[in-house]
């Protein structure tokens, strides 16, 4: 029998998105892909310094520490093969446990996650994401300039998202740009019981909350979730009963009124945050790893 990734969180991401390959990649452009290829071949010896997502999936991957295996990690890469090589070489020497990758050599790798059947992917190609998105799975660009530190509360698992185009739909962004604050709340307070239609992050965090008691087992890692949202009362109401209607939960709701997200997710302190507006991925990426969700109205 093949193996299977069934009943495993599937987390598929670029190298870029895992490494810093910042530097690398500015070869690429600058020059060609035989230039990168031989940068990276020279550097071979040489561990990539961490990424954006690299305290995300050590995270995720230390919830296999116990032997029972719960997650899956898979570089999803148009890099070419040799420039692998690399990959694989920086998560051996950064405690990474990966043995799975594709490699295109800069064909649009978003194909392959079906088969992979993932529940997220993170990449630095904002093409790459916005087609993942299309095919149903949730996805993000990665904000490569994020605060990045791998060692804090290294036990917990901590992963924050905004509630509108992200774990929800966009109608209710549709409603405010059309009617205004006042319109939405109304609108809001209308269909308070009536839950909101799922957006593309749905599918993740209810993977998320599958993953604290697979097998009835508890994790060796906790993880708390939290809302992160412009919403206010009276909007809140609806946003929280949606979430108990899918039988879901976060551990944090933040309800802000508009107010800027980044002093508090500062406080939260993310492994990832997931937002569907630049200008709050940009503030949150101060306070640690972002990624630009283009989904809804406001990405069209």
């Amino acid at each position: 029998m093949p193996a299977s990734l069934d009943h495993l969180l599937v987390v598929a991401l670029s190298s870029r998105a895992l490494f810093d390959f910042e530097e690398e990649n500015r070869v690429f452009e600058e020059q060609d892909d035989r230039a990168y290829m031989k940068l990276q071949l020279d550097r071979l010896e040489r561990a990539a310094p961490p990424g954006v997502a690299f305290p995300l999936v050590k995270k995720l991957l230390a919830f296999n520490a116990d032997g029972r295996q719960r997650v899956e990690v898979v570089i999803l890469s148009r890099n070419d093969p040799v420039s692998g090589l690399r990959v694989f070489r920086s998560a051996e020497e950064n405690g990474l446990k990966l043995g799975r990758g594709v490699f295109t050599r800069g064909r649009p790798p978003y194909a392959f996650l079906d088969p992979l059947g993932a529940h997220l992917f993170l990449s630095a190609n904002a093409d790459d994401v916005r087609k993942a998105l299309a095919a149903g799975f949730p996805a993000a660009q990665v904000f490569a300039h994020s605060h990045v530190d791998p060692d804090r509360h290294a036990e917990e698992l901590r992963i924050a998202f905004d509630g509108d185009a992200v774990l929800f739909s966009d109608e209710a962004e549709r409603v405010y740009a059309a009617q205004g604050l006042s319109g939405f709340h109304d609108h809001e307070r209308t269909y308070v019981e009536r839950p909101l239609p799922p957006g593309p992050f749905k599918p993740l965090l209810e993977a998320l909350q599958r993953l604290q008691n697979l097998d009835g087992a508890p994790a060796p890692v906790r993880l708390r979730t939290a809302l992160v949202t412009a919403r206010s009362a009276p909007a809140h109401e609806r946003a929280i009963r949606t979430l108990m209607q899918w039988g879901v939960s976060v551990d944090e709701a933040m309800f802000l009124g508009g107010l800027d997200k980044g002093p508090f997710l500062a406080k939260f302190e993310p492994d990832f945050f997931f937002d569907d507006q630049t200008g709050h991925c940009e503030s949150a990426a101060r306070a640690g790893p972002a990624g630009h969700v283009p989904s809804g109205v406001r990405n069209p």
